[in-house]
Parts: structure tokens; sequence; C-alpha cells
């Protein structure tokens, strides 16, 4: 877990939230997705030590919790934004136009693939499927998904989360 992308550093008292999550589900790493979940709700990155307090209360290897956090994409070792937009790059999504649509989501945040508004309210990241292939090209912001995207109907949806016109 010595990676560069572990430089946040997370505070003392979200170390204690995390523990006492951690703690519930001692000697249980059938539960670790669960634990990893509601951690990420208290800490918004994990960090070495938020790795290392979980496994610790878990009773579990460092390296099984570092398997989880560096292998699923909702979970992250930088801060993410408020609103996290996942573009999927399948093949489906990639064939009906998924370049255009990353293309106008980069251009109205100002943001790359990978990285965060400086405000904090937008990340954009790839992710290998989102499960939506027959409404492609579809993203993901947060929990809610959107299809059959053009460049104009996607920045239409950037639009109501910049306004917080949203649910």
């Amino acid at each position: 877990m010595e990676r560069e992308s572990y430089v946040y550093k997370t505070p003392a008292s979200k170390l204690v939230q995390v523990a006492a999550i951690a703690a519930e589900y001692r000697d249980r790493p059938d539960m670790l997705m669960t634990v990893l979940i509601r951690a990420q709700k208290v800490v918004p990155a994990f960090s070495k030590a938020v790795a290392s307090v979980i496994a610790r209360e878990m009773n579990i290897p460092m390296n099984q919790v570092y398997s989880f956090v560096t292998f699923y994409a909702m979970l992250s070792v930088k801060p993410q934004g408020k609103y996290i937009v996942r573009m999927c790059k399948s093949a489906p999504c990639h064939v009906h136009g998924a370049k255009e649509i990353v293309e106008a989501i980069e251009e109205q945040l100002g943001i790359r693939i990978g990285e965060t508004t400086e405000d904090g309210r937008f990340t954009l990241e790839y992710c290998p499927c989102l499960g939506l292939c027959e409404i492609s090209p579809a993203i993901m912001i947060n929990d809610k998904a959107y299809g059959n995207l053009t460049p104009e109907s996607v920045k239409d949806i950037i639009k109501q989360y910049i306004r917080e016109d949203v649910e």
C-alpha cells in the first residue's frame, strides 16, 4: 500500500468512526465489502491508515483490504467529488459514441477522466461496464443511470447537477 495514490491524510476522528464500523464485523471477512461501503460514507478516500484500521478491526490481512479497494470502481484511494460521473467504456458504448460523450463532459466540467473539479463537486471516471448496453452510450452519476446519450443531452444532464436540480 505504499503507493503515491495513498496521499489522503485521514483525520483521527474519522479513523475512530471507521474502526467502530469495522469492529462490528470482527472475524467476518465475508463482510468486507459492507464495511468498505459504509466506511466510504465516513471518509472521502481510503488512505493507508483507513485500510490499516479496517484490517486490524476485522482481523483480516491488509492485502485483502487493499485488493478490494483497488479492484472495485466504486471505492477510491483519492478523494472524490459529491457527484461521481462514471462513463462506461464497454464495446457497445464505445461503438455508439462514448468518446464524444466524454469529450462533452470534460469540456463542460473543465476536467479530464480521472480528475475531480476544484470545487470538489464532480469526479469523472471510466468504469469497465455499467450493464446498460441496451441504452448505450451510458453514464452513471452516483447511483442514477442515463442512457442513449448525445453530447447535447449529456450536457443538459450535467447542467441539472451543476444547478443541484436533481433528486
